[in-house]
């Protein structure tokens, strides 16, 4: 089990290395998020010790268990949130990708505890208007970081998206294109803020949204395996 994991996780990280020299970018400038949801601790410590730091976690309660036993890894939040559980999520993450409404965000200011660094988040985009994702669309942006930029204990960092699920790499590249367009329009517009981070790409479509400007690509199976089933 053990060498599995070290092999796909080497697997990944030259498939983003590949990928980056494709597009030209710099291989340091695309975060790889080792998304371990599900995934026993054991898991993550293997990864730890091969260097790997930033790791994505869905649910609440088991990020909250995990954060505590390796408190010392860089936890991201990634998963749908409800209003009822900011708290938790306030007090244990160092990133929060899924800022889908500006209520949430006044909830995790609100609840940041003042002895912790100010809470990353990142605006989630919902890029095709679809009914069963949450986000806001595009032309919501601008005025949602206008109020959420004022509040406190939070650092917004830029943008997160989930498009469309499609093989179609040309697909994925266009809505991964009006993601990467949306965020420098908003550089432009707010450039005292360090909107710096583009959170976007999975292990089907990671190449496509390396293409398109990502800085941080969220991978679970490719690495993990299969996941568990609560």
């Amino acid at each position: 089990m053990t060498a599995a994991i070290i092999e796909r996780y080497e697997t990944v990280k030259t498939h983003i290395q590949k990928a980056c020299e494709k597009y030209s970018r710099a291989p340091e400038s695309v975060q790889l998020l080792a998304v371990s949801k599900t995934k026993p601790i054991e898991d993550i410590r293997i990864l730890a010790e091969q260097g790997q730091r930033a790791f994505g976690e869905n649910y609440v309660q088991e990020m909250a268990l995990k954060q505590e036993d390796m408190p010392y890894l860089e936890w991201h939040f990634i998963g749908p949130l409800q209003s009822n559980k900011t708290k938790t999520v306030a007090e244990t993450a160092d990133w929060m990708h899924s800022v889908d409404r500006i209520k949430i965000a006044q909830r995790l200011s609100q609840q940041r505890p003042a002895e912790k660094k100010p809470l990353q988040i990142l605006l989630q985009v919902n890029v095709n208007n679809e009914a069963s994702k949450s986000g806001f669309t595009f032309d919501e942006l601008a005025a949602a970081l206008t109020e959420i930029q004022a509040l406190p204990n939070l650092n917004i960092r830029g943008l997160m998206a989930i498009p469309e699920a499609t093989s179609d790499e040309k697909r994925q590249r266009e809505n991964f294109a009006q993601v990467r367009i949306a965020l420098e329009a908003l550089q432009t517009q707010f450039p005292t803020l360090n909107l710096d981070t583009l959170s976007m790409g999975m292990s089907n479509d990671l190449e496509a949204a390396i293409a398109e400007g990502a800085t941080m690509v969220r991978i679970g199976t490719d690495i993990f395996g299969s996941r568990n089933i609560y």
